[in-house]
């Protein structure tokens, strides 16, 4: 099986690296496409074996799955380039990871049924991604081909595109806000007497480790803090200082923002 990446540039880049890794494809059986050479030469550097071209056409030829990458702007622009070496009768899979437009869309475009939105977030570099994949067909047997595809490079999840969009500020936006409570806590630590290095690498490991003991316990998170919260005691104190400061309302209005 192969499959091209046009546009191979951060989020591209990352995907084509993560695949290059895993088991569904050998390296040389992945195109990925950029208009950057110093791009294409950084990739080179790390997948030597991979098919590297500017040439959009030529990538499209003989591909088996299409992932388009391309800013949302240029989507319309790069699927009108190729469409006409494009090969829909003979079940080719075509995937968009712009967000923004939906897949009645895309069919439009591409005139065809065999299209998959695919959100990631970053975390994909490290093979940690939260991705979603969805279709106007959930039912498709694509889907498993292409959930099959991004499990090798983090978490899967399938929903309907109706919850697309609250889905992204949970996973794609929350990367941001994850990093920036870890960011403020590290300020934290510095202020109340720990090396700024330190403290920085303290409240990464104890987000890790939150995150994996409830996906591990399959727990809620309340009755995780209930186990660390003594009475009088100082997390307590904590907890109930940053939801006099509109902790757990901030961040719920943060993510509302996202999908509005």
């Amino acid at each position: 099986m192969k499959i091209t990446i046009i546009g191979a540039g951060n989020m591209g880049g990352a995907i084509a690296r993560g695949l290059a890794k895993g088991t569904i494809f050998a390296e040389n059986e992945i195109t990925c496409t950029t208009k950057s050479n110093a791009t294409l030469e950084k990739l080179r550097s790390t997948n030597p074996q991979m098919n590297l071209t500017p040439d959009n056409i030529r990538a499209v030829a003989g591909a088996d799955i299409i992932l388009f990458a391309v800013k949302p702007w240029l989507m319309k622009e790069v699927i009108e380039q190729v469409k006409p070496y494009l090969a829909p009768d003979r079940s080719q899979i075509y995937i968009s990871v712009a967000a923004g437009i939906p897949c009645q869309q895309l069919e439009e475009w591409i005139e065809s049924y065999n299209v998959i939105r695919v959100i990631p977030n970053t975390a994909i570099e490290i093979g940690e991604s939260m991705t979603f994949i969805t279709a106007s067909d959930l039912s498709m047997p694509q889907i498993g081909i292409v959930g099959k595809i991004f499990s090798e490079l983090g978490n899967t999840m399938i929903v309907p595109e109706s919850q697309l969009a609250a889905c992204t500020a949970l996973a794609s936006c929350g990367i941001a806000f994850a990093m920036r409570y870890i960011q403020a806590s590290a300020q934290g630590g510095v202020e109340i007497g720990i090396k700024a290095s330190d403290a920085q690498k303290i409240v990464e490991h104890t987000v890790i480790g939150a995150a994996k003991l409830l996906l591990a316990k399959e727990a809620h998170p309340a009755v995780e803090i209930d186990k660390v919260t003594t009475p009088g005691g100082i997390t307590i104190r904590g907890l109930n200082e940053m939801e006099h400061a509109g902790f757990s309302s901030a961040v719920i209005r943060g993510l509302k923002e996202c999908v509005k």
